[in-house]
């Protein structure tokens, strides 16, 4: 073989390789991503820890579940005095739930409990007594209202009106409007006796309120025809 033959086949192999290498980084260059980071990069980016834009969110404190639950009240109040009832119920309803999501906080998981009742006997928390009963007036409250615009609606849920009453007054047995409103649901439901017993409890507190009075004779009206029917049937 000539030298000028070994030269050009050297120059070949050299031009070859040369062209290998090229092409081989222009593939590389084609599948990195843009930016011109591989993606090894990539890789590391997803498991490097974030230095900027992460907030770990704290646990909810009891004393902002506190002010949520008393902040959703207000907003119910609001919602009733506009007459927009189905939003105040909602509001209602939140409020509560923040207040039963307190007592989970507080350590005490049984959301059948009413939340008065949990921080009673929770002996210690990091509310002030000021803050236990803030929520304690905020409960009965919200199951008041909520009764109330339950009466406001089209068709009327007297049974769940019954039941909100009621835990108001395991709470304060002579508060008036859960009497009054106990009494107009038991009258609706037809236990004539049940409701008058509450409307008179009612008209014990507030003697002049007319409306309290027209039920007591409406609820007298019909235990007398009742009586009257029953007396009929006898033979």
């Amino acid at each position: 073989m000539s030298v000028e033959h070994g030269r050009f086949e050297g120059s070949i192999r050299r031009g070859n390789s040369t062209m290998s290498v090229m092409s081989s980084s222009a593939n590389s260059t084609i599948m990195q991503p843009p930016g011109g980071r591989s993606r090894g990069d990539a890789r590391y980016r997803q498991h490097a820890p974030h230095q900027s834009g992460s907030v770990v969110k704290p646990p909810n404190e009891p004393a902002d579940l506190v002010k949520r639950a008393l902040d959703f009240k207000t907003q119910g109040t609001q919602c009733y005095k506009d007459k927009k009832y189905r939003e105040a119920i909602g509001k209602y309803h939140r409020a509560l739930l923040e207040m039963k999501g307190l007592c989970r906080v507080l350590g005490d998981p049984d959301t059948s409990k009413s939340p008065s009742t949990v921080l009673t006997s929770i002996s210690k928390s990091s509310l002030t007594d000021e803050q236990k009963g803030a929520v304690e007036n905020a409960e009965l409250e919200c199951y008041n209202s909520l009764a109330a615009c339950l009466l406001q609606m089209e068709l009327v849920n007297y049974e769940r009106v019954k039941e909100y009453c009621l835990k108001v007054l395991r709470k304060e047995g002579e508060n008036f409007k859960a009497l009054y409103r106990s009494g107009v649901a038991y009258y609706h439901l037809g236990d004539f006796n049940k409701a008058l017993h509450y409307l008179k409890e009612s008209h014990k507190q507030q003697p002049t309120d007319t409306n309290v009075i027209r039920y007591i004779q409406l609820t007298e009206m019909k235990i007398r025809r009742n009586a009257q029917r029953e007396k009929s049937e006898v033979p």
